[in-house]
């Protein structure tokens, strides 16, 4: 079967659909929390990190307490955490935020190896633990239209938080005093002060919905999309997801968009493995194509920009 014959057959397939939903959800979460700390000027360069001891914590507390509900709460716990410890040392500190969320991607990978070791003995991933996961759950009513039903029941129960988060996000940033002292925060921290918005309390709470969010999406990958942990699960989804974030700036909408082009890009590329396309490039083409994008809006934004200024009147510059 020939290249484009697979792609339009594939198309074709409600499968394939359900596939896109299932692969956007943890760079859907990654990127919801990266809107609102960006919203609040706090770049979380960690979520990668925060994704991955999200993983790990989920898994290892299930195991433990045979609970998913508890393995859930500490895997937000853990996000949380690593939030926090990010706000601390950026806000109370002043340290580089890029610097301490680089510090803390790089606590996570080898931490998580390290934590795994010690509790299971293997270093590559968790298949001695009997860690439960997340349940799917099938929709009523909606599970028995053709195509439809197949597309969007019977997913993870975090697939369908990470979409209900969507509407909720949108909420908070157009209606609700939260968002709008998050957004007053980032867009000038002084002015927002002045009128006596608590700005440092406004950055820890950002980061802190950064960090349970992105750890939501680690612990759907562990708990939801496979059922165990491995080393590096993540696959550099919390750094697509700084992506997807620039181009969706504070709009959760599109942020929900850009995420469900990467799932789409990335349900393909499972499917093109059956081809003769070398699996190197296939597995690079979701990322790649963020990277595409990213490109062409910000090219199209410093086109905007430049255009704006030549329109300018000569006492307006």
């Amino acid at each position: 079967m020939s290249i484009l014959s697979t792609i339009l057959h594939t198309l074709m397939k409600p499968d394939f659909y359900y596939a896109v939903l299932r692969s956007a959800t943890p760079v859907l979460f990654a990127t919801l929390g990266a809107i609102i700390s960006s919203a609040a000027h706090c770049s979380n360069i960690a979520l990668e990190g925060m994704m991955l001891m999200g993983a790990f914590v989920g898994v290892v507390v299930s195991a433990f307490t045979q609970s998913a509900f508890l393995g859930l709460l500490a895997a937000m716990g853990a996000g949380l955490l690593m939030s926090l410890i990010l706000a601390f040392f950026a806000i109370n500190l002043k340290s580089n935020i890029i610097i301490s969320g680089i510090a803390l991607n790089t606590l996570a990978s080898g931490g998580t190896i390290f934590m795994l070791y010690l509790i299971t003995g293997e270093k590559g991933a968790s298949t001695s633990l009997h860690s439960l996961k997340i349940p799917d759950i099938d929709i009523p009513f909606l599970d028995h239209i053709p195509v439809l039903g197949t597309i969007l029941s019977g997913h993870n129960l975090l697939t369908y938080t990470a979409l209900i988060c969507v509407i909720l996000i949108w909420v908070m940033f157009k209606y609700t005093r939260l968002g709008l002292h998050i957004i007053a925060t980032g867009e000038n921290e002084g002015a927002a002060r002045s009128v006596g918005i608590d700005t440092v309390g406004i950055k820890y709470i950002a980061l802190g919905l950064s960090g349970i969010l992105s750890a939501m999406g680690g612990a759907f990958l562990s708990m939801g999309y496979v059922g165990l942990f491995s080393s590096g699960m993540t696959a550099g989804r919390g750094y697509t997801a700084l992506a997807t974030q620039a181009i969706a700036g504070s709009n959760a909408v599109i942020g929900l968009l850009v995420s469900l082009l990467f799932g789409f890009c990335a349900s393909m590329s499972n499917y093109l493995q059956s081809t003769d396309i070398p699996l190197q490039f296939v597995k690079m083409v979701p990322y790649l194509t963020i990277v595409i994008v990213y490109t062409w809006f910000c090219a199209s934004t410093r086109r905007k920009s430049q255009g704006k200024k030549k329109g300018r009147l000569p006492d307006e510059l």
